[in-house]
């Protein structure tokens, strides 16, 4: 293990070094801020939570960011150090090919956690700061946070799978781009057309719910805009909210399964890669 956090801790260095650390949570706090004091300036007049509104805006806003953020930061984590030569000067000490993988993998989704805690954290403390506290808001924030980051170490990990399957850094970086696009954009539109065409002859509440869980991104929007009741109810997801059969454990369960399994494929694949 201590192999392990050695590697981890370099990234780290590297992503500091490198500004990674820096412009993104430059890039989370900008935008959860703006987020949560636009979104939450007409909230007096509704009685509505502002912490509730800017749960609300900054999933919405995580959905699309962090997934980005995250293939960018891993898509060449593996081929991009065998192009350059260091992988093998890496893999000539007294090191298993998993550990580079799960040291470099927790490097990076440290990064991305700081990211995260620090930019959402500014936003959430600043709004209790200026219309108090609300403690079942508070928790559904606090729940946001923790759900962003396990969405970045979703997509950090795919990002590893397709570095351990392609040649080049290029290739890498396309197949990334279309990943992001599948999941943030394309997945739901087609999911979408299925159920205009479907017309509620054959998917179910039961079909509808495993659907969605095969998507991190739509993992990540159920689990934060059904899991309170507040946040439900503004969100307009009251009513899907009641038809699911996975509640936010499964569903927790569910994303963290988009970890463990590409982390694991990735260090399967990169153990049988020559160097």
């Amino acid at each position: 293990m201590r192999t392990v956090l050695i590697i981890a801790a370099k990234e780290v260095r590297d992503g500091l070094r490198n500004r990674w650390v820096l412009a993104a949570t430059a890039l989370l706090a900008i935008f959860a801020l703006t987020l949560a004091f636009l979104g939450a300036a007409p909230t007096g007049a509704v009685k509505v939570s502002p912490l509730a509104v800017t749960v609300v805006s900054l999933s919405s806003l995580t959905i699309f960011l962090v997934p980005l953020i995250a293939l960018l930061l891993s898509y060449d984590a593996i081929v991009g150090e065998i192009d350059r030569g260091t992988m093998a000067l890496l893999l000539a000490y007294p090191v298993a090919r998993w550990q580079v993988v799960l040291g470099k993998f927790l490097g990076h989704v440290t990064i991305l956690g700081f990211a995260t805690v620090i930019g959402y954290g500014a936003a959430g403390a600043a709004l209790i700061a200026v219309h108090g506290m609300d403690p079942e808001a508070a928790r559904a924030f606090a729940d946001m946070v923790g759900s962003s980051v396990l969405l970045g170490g979703a997509f950090v990990a795919l990002g590893y799978l397709v570095s351990t399957l392609v040649r080049d850094r290029g290739t890498a970086g396309g197949i990334a781009i279309g990943l992001w696009l599948l999941f943030v954009l394309v997945y739901d539109m087609a999911l979408l057309g299925v159920l205009v065409a479907d017309q509620g002859r054959f998917i179910d509440g039961s079909a509808m719910t495993w659907l969605l869980l095969l998507n991190p991104a739509d993992i990540y929007r159920l689990l934060n805009l059904t899991g309170t009741a507040g946040v439900s109810a503004f969100a307009g997801m009251s009513g899907l909210a009641d038809q699911l059969e996975a509640g936010p454990a499964v569903m927790a369960a569910a994303l963290a399964a988009w970890i463990v399994v590409p982390l694991a494929a990735a260090m399967a694949l990169f153990g049988r890669r020559p160097v």
